[in-house]
């Protein structure tokens, strides 16, 4: 213990003396995690609205003025003519057009159309405005027909929805509290992966040789030295700026939170250095996890619901550590599990790290023996 704490101290040293990394660490758990919160949300939000009304009737002024603000811009008015342009031009996701008689008609029960014209460019705002305006449309025509009590009365059953743990639906707690996440198994990979490249490179791996430590103090001072550092900035950036300048209610333990991202630190970290004794140069090391970064990323569910992946991709990707990873992180910062439920993933991320140390440790031993 004595050799591996003089070596995590040595791992430090190394690690704060570097400003610009430091710096990184410092912008990735803040700055990146705001941003990615705030920029990257899916819901609509001050979508741009083009009104041709060619009836000018109570009812069409009134299912313009139902459209909500903060999802809809205010809508601005056009002449035909000008629909085709100012579309062109990407001035309007959404133009609503109402036919002359439009009130009369549906007094009349004759079923007029309002034409819709859609920029699905903006692809997302597109397909949910489309049906956001449906239902205001259809909900102001029942209740200027006075149809909304007898529906009531004639439908079997009344739905009440509640929605749990993110009252709002609020894009921006799911998607900051994924990006700390996200940046955690990034920075393990780096820089676990390159402190142990990096004494290949300035040649200081034969100064570890022939001092009196064996081949595992030295992986696992490494692992260690950098997986701590990431694990509490992971932390701090968790109940700080997920939990405070986003604005995410946290239902569960921070601490509880903090052991999983050690166990999840220590699988990760032992496959950096099983990574970073194939790769020889920081170069290849790095175009070798990018890769895999990005495909562990896509299939663990926390950019995407995994139950929308294809049963084979959910299968063979189960027992992932970034899997178990999210799916951990989600239930103790968003339904508030206790030890109770998250057991489970910790024990599978303790195999799988176990798997990747004793790989590691095989590879590790078998460069030193080259080198030496």
């Amino acid at each position: 213990m004595k050799n591996i704490i003089v070596l995590i101290r040595k791992e430090w040293r190394s690690l704060f003396s570097d400003g610009t990394l430091s710096v990184l660490l410092l912008i990735m758990f803040t700055v990146l995690v705001y941003q990615t919160a705030h920029s990257g949300g899916t819901e609509l939000r001050n979508a741009t609205v083009g009104v041709v009304d060619l009836d000018k009737s109570r009812l069409s002024r009134q299912i313009i003025d139902a459209l909500p603000s903060g999802y809809f811009s205010p809508p601005e008015y056009l002449q035909q003519e000008d629909v085709d342009k100012r579309m062109d031009k990407g001035d309007f996701v959404f133009v609503m057009t109402f036919p002359p008689n439009f009130e009369r008609d549906i007094l009349m029960n004759r079923q007029p159309e309002i034409q819709l014209l859609i920029d699905a460019t903006a692809l997302t705002q597109a397909g949910i405005g489309q049906g956001y305006i449906t239902q205001i449309t259809q909900r102001e025509i029942n209740e200027f027909l006075g149809q909304q009590t007898l529906i009531e009365q004639i439908l079997p059953t009344k739905t009440n929805i509640k929605v749990a743990f993110n009252p709002n639906i609020e894009n921006t707690w799911f998607l900051g509290a994924m990006q700390v996440n996200n940046m955690l198994t990034m920075l393990c990979l780096i820089l676990v992966g390159a402190a142990v490249i990096r004494e290949r490179e300035q040649g200081t791996m034969e100064h570890l040789l022939v001092m009196p430590v064996t081949s595992t103090q030295i992986v696992l001072a490494k692992i260690l030295a950098n997986g701590i550092i990431v694990c509490v900035c992971a932390t701090l950036s968790m109940y700080f700026m997920v939990g405070g300048f986003i604005g995410t209610h946290i239902n569960g333990s921070i601490w509880l939170y903090f052991l999983g991202t050690l166990v999840f630190m220590f699988s990760i970290a032992s496959f950096a250095v099983m990574l970073a004794t194939v790769a020889p140069t920081m170069p290849q090391y790095s175009l070798l996890i990018v890769p895999l970064y990005v495909v562990a990323l896509m299939f663990s569910g926390s950019s995407s619901p995994r139950n929308n992946m294809p049963e084979f991709a959910q299968n063979i990707s189960a027992y992932w550590p970034t899997t178990q990873f999210a799916t951990m992180a989600q239930n103790v910062i968003f339904r508030g599990a206790g030890w109770e439920i998250v057991w489970q993933p910790l024990l599978i991320m303790s195999v799988s790290g176990a798997i990747f140390l004793g790989l590691a440790l095989l590879r590790f031993k078998k460069m030193l023996e080259k080198q030496a």
